[in-house]
């Protein structure tokens, strides 16, 4: 079953009530990302697993704030964490979100580059 509409409305209709729950969760995911420092860390943490204090530094945010926003994003499943001897280390939970996250930046730089080609 396609996450897109097609043009019977039935379909849909029962598309919507068969999917709300990932509907909601989805809602909540995006309204997560929302938070420009959240949604830097997850950035920081795409390519490999990366620690605490490392990330603060590439996003220039306390490494208390950094692992308030790590707790919520782990909470949402967006990033998981993985312990090196004494020191946590976080990347992308799966290879969805580094799509998800990807797409939004790509779809961002194609807005930037369309008002640019504006007269």
């Amino acid at each position: 079953m396609s996450v897109c509409p097609d043009d019977d409305p039935v379909h849909f209709e029962e598309m919507l009530a068969d999917r709300q729950a990932q509907i909601a969760v989805a809602a909540e995911t995006f309204k997560l990302l929302g938070d420009p420092t959240r949604l830097k860390i997850l950035l920081a943490c795409l390519s490999e697993p990366v620690a605490v204090g490392d990330i603060a530094r590439k996003v220039e945010a306390s490494p208390s704030l950094v692992s308030h926003h790590l707790r919520l994003l782990r909470g949402a499943r967006l990033v998981r964490r993985t312990r090196k001897a004494r020191q946590m280390y976080y990347e992308a939970a799966d290879h969805h979100i580094e799509h998800i996250v990807s797409d939004m930046i790509a779809h961002a730089r194609e807005h930037d580059a369309m008002d640019d080609a504006d007269p």
